[in-house]
């Protein structure tokens, strides 16, 4: 079993001053000695160090407080997600699934050893809460590969306590600094080890020239989207809130960029790897649809008068949206634990390894990605001219839905175009965002009825008074059409600024 805190640190360079005094930070009443803690810690990663290379540390630990295996994962600078597992031989498989998108089936080996001696003092405000922990780490790092060269430092590190207000860490850095003491050039201690043992050094990042030519911004910003999708799936196996949409969004991102830039890259190797983005994108949006329409329903019940919330609507809502999210939630780990999932992982990291590139890839942007981007633009143009000729109804429903996909698609397109045509391709993007979300609205009110209706059936066959699922469905049908209603002047006023 694990569990997850949030960690907010810094890291400083010592000498054998030690700890300087910390008492004149502003809000601490006092310093209290914790004592010296033996840690001996080895850290777990691929032969080509692929963790490290992503920032994520993986060890295991024993001495102090907190003895078992660790996971960090990177949030923002000086901030990770610390996971705790129990003590055990093994890499613990809670774990080793969080880290499986960049491992995949590479084995997970010790690569380094950190023993440290660690001074520890608590900071403490008037009322005697805890507002961080200070440690002077005296570290002997020893790689356990390439040669086993040792080093040995020692360091500060400042540690925000749970739910503390991070502007604090500002001030002791003010008193450290003051004191002569400087931030770490290292983000963390593995880093450090990995640079100062010898052997491979620390990992650096894949190196990621500038875009010149069209081929080059479409590679670019395909690989932006697999990388969202690498580093989101800890995310959506811990069910981190939005997770599972940002990586569905990354998964239709690269699907119709292969669909867009089918002059620049060779849809013989793209259609089959887009099919399988399609499939996970399916898998993903069963439990993101049904969230969905759950929160925009509940929502449209909290502004009903009481007097017309008939029967246990709520509680049939609650029950109906956690039965469904459920069976999606297990169905998502499922396909993030299988073979195919990986495979599709693979063979992103193919195509961007060994890019299939046609002729119109070593084109201008300002000719490729131009072209693409307005050839979208019309199709989108086109559908919505024709949904606004169809009468309403059923017919328009779909139309519009047709419409909203190829919304996605400009919009996806002009994306890719944006680093290269700056303010006017930016401008268009928020144009086609404005006019897909407007077609998403209409959209989530379709869905809304046929659940409703759904729920109502359910209502009725238990005895329960069906009325306020009617008149939620009333509610929607006038959203429905107030969106068709605005949508003419809307799209008269968007459709002359599409294309580049």
């Amino acid at each position: 079993m694990a569990d997850t805190k949030r960690e907010i640190e810094r890291k400083y360079e010592s000498d054998d001053s030690g700890l300087p005094d910390l008492t004149g930070v502003a809000g601490v009443a006092a310093v209290l000695d914790q004592g010296v803690a033996e840690l001996d810690a080895t850290y777990y990663d691929t032969v080509d160090e692929r963790l490290a290379a992503a920032s994520i540390t993986l060890r295991r630990r024993t001495g102090g407080s907190d003895a078992g295996w660790h996971l960090k994962l990177p949030v923002t600078t000086g901030v990770r997600d610390e996971i705790h597992a129990p003590l055990s031989d093994h890499v613990p498989s809670t774990l080793g699934a969080l880290v499986r998108s960049r491992v995949r089936d590479d084995e997970l080996a010790p690569v380094v050893r950190l023993r440290s001696t660690r001074d520890v003092r608590h900071l403490m405000d008037a009322d005697g809460q805890l507002l961080a922990e200070v440690s002077l780490d005296a570290v002997r790092a020893e790689r356990l590969t390439g040669g086993g060269g040792k080093a040995e430092w020692t360091e500060i590190e400042v540690e925000l306590a749970d739910d503390g207000d991070p502007a604090f860490l500002d001030k002791v850095e003010k008193r450290l600094r003051k004191a002569g003491i400087h931030p770490s050039e290292s983000p963390s201690k593995l880093a450090r080890a990995l640079a100062e043992t010898g052997g491979k050094g620390r990992p650096r990042k894949e190196d990621r020239a500038e875009p010149v030519t069209a081929g080059d911004h479409v590679l670019a910003y395909v690989r932006a989207q697999r990388d969202v999708v690498v580093e989101l799936d800890p995310a959506v196996r811990r069910d981190v809130e939005d997770s599972v949409h940002r990586m569905r969004v990354a998964t239709r991102r690269m699907r119709s960029t292969f669909k867009s830039y089918r002059k620049v890259l060779d849809r013989a190797v793209t259609d089959p790897i887009g099919a399988e983005l399609k499939w996970l994108a399916g898998e993903l949006g069963a439990g993101r649809d049904q969230e969905v329409l759950a929160e925009r329903i509940t929502g449209v019940i909290e502004e009903l008068p009481h007097d017309l919330v008939a029967g246990p609507v709520r509680n049939r809502l609650r029950a109906w949206s956690k039965a469904r999210g459920g069976d999606s939630r297990r169905q998502i780990i499922d396909v993030l634990n299988g073979q195919r999932y990986l495979a599709l992982l693979t063979s992103l990291d193919a195509l961007l390894a060994d890019p299939p590139l046609r002729a119109a890839a070593a084109g201008k942007p300002s000719k490729v990605l131009t072209k693409a981007v307005n050839k979208a633009c019309d199709t989108l143009a086109g559908l919505v001219d024709q949904a606004l000729d169809t009468s309403a109804g059923h017919d328009r429903d779909v139309a519009l839905h047709e419409a909203r996909k190829k919304a996605k698609r400009a919009r996806y397109a002009a994306e890719v175009a944006a680093p290269a045509f700056g303010k006017p391709a930016s401008k268009l993007v928020s144009s086609l965002k404005d006019l897909q979300s407007l077609l998403g609205e209409h959209q989530d009110s379709v869905m809304s009825r046929t659940a409703l209706k759904d729920l109502a059936e359910q209502a009725h066959a238990a005895g329960e008074n069906s009325f306020t699922y009617g008149l939620l469905h009333a509610r929607e049908e006038q959203r429905a059409a107030e969106v068709e209603e605005e949508l003419p002047g809307v799209w008269k006023g968007m459709r002359g600024t599409f294309g580049l």
